[in-house]
């Protein structure tokens, strides 16, 4: 069954822009990283961002752990805008990297957009809400790409995107049980890192399927 409520292909230049926006994404992040001033939940008093025991979300908040104001929030949530906003532009075109276009299509098209929308509210003050409910939709959109990616013979991008996936499942599982909670904000940018590489490679696929599909029509004209 074909959907034609999906969008049609887009132009190779208009997935130059995740790509861009994803790179953004982490200049912005590391500049709030450099303005944060200090505290977390495991030294209260630390100066400044530490890997090791700061989560990302914390640059987000309107005050620091340690209690003052907190600069970096304005860069931290520049770039979970730009990041968001790069990845629903990229999901929002997937459906034309497969050539079938059915119902399980439909379904990573809907829930991968919807679980977008809803981290944009991280800076709402509903965090634990927001991530559950970001995170079930994301689990259904990641599925049923990795079927899609499969039949399509994107094995390496299935692979990855497993890997991926499993690891958001430890982080999922350390941040609702509280076991290794120690070890949580390492695993949290492991995961972070792991999805923004898989996005790219995903990009950088369907930017190669596009330009590919439109060069075989120049010639055949």
């Amino acid at each position: 069954m074909k959907l034609d409520i999906l969008p049609a292909i887009p132009k190779p230049s208009i997935l130059l822009l995740p790509l861009g926006g994803m790179l953004l994404f982490v200049v912005l992040y590391i500049l709030a990283a450099l303005n944060y001033p200090g505290g977390s939940w495991i030294v209260m008093d630390q100066e400044g961002f530490n890997f090791w025991n700061n989560y990302l979300c914390d640059l987000l908040d309107r005050n620091a752990i340690n209690g003052e104001l907190n600069p970096a929030r304005f860069f931290a949530r520049a770039s979970l805008g730009v990041l968001c906003v790069s990845l629903l532009l990229l999901w929002y075109f997937l459906p034309g990297l497969f050539s079938k276009k059915g119902i399980n299509v439909f379904v990573m098209w809907l829930a991968g957009i919807f679980s977008l929308v809803v981290t944009m509210s991280l800076t709402s003050g509903t965090h634990d809400i927001t991530v559950r409910i970001a995170g079930i939709f994301g689990v259904i959109a990641f599925i049923s790409c990795f079927i899609e990616l499969y039949k399509a013979n994107y094995f390496l991008l299935v692979y990855f995107g497993i890997a991926c996936l499993l690891i958001f499942l430890v982080n999922y599982y350390i941040y609702e049980t509280g076991t290794f909670i120690r070890s949580l904000p390492v695993i949290q940018k492991v995961t972070f890192i792991s999805f923004i590489l898989w996005f790219a490679f995903l990009d950088i696929s369907f930017y190669k399927f596009v330009k590919l599909k439109n060069d075989k029509i120049r010639m055949s004209h």
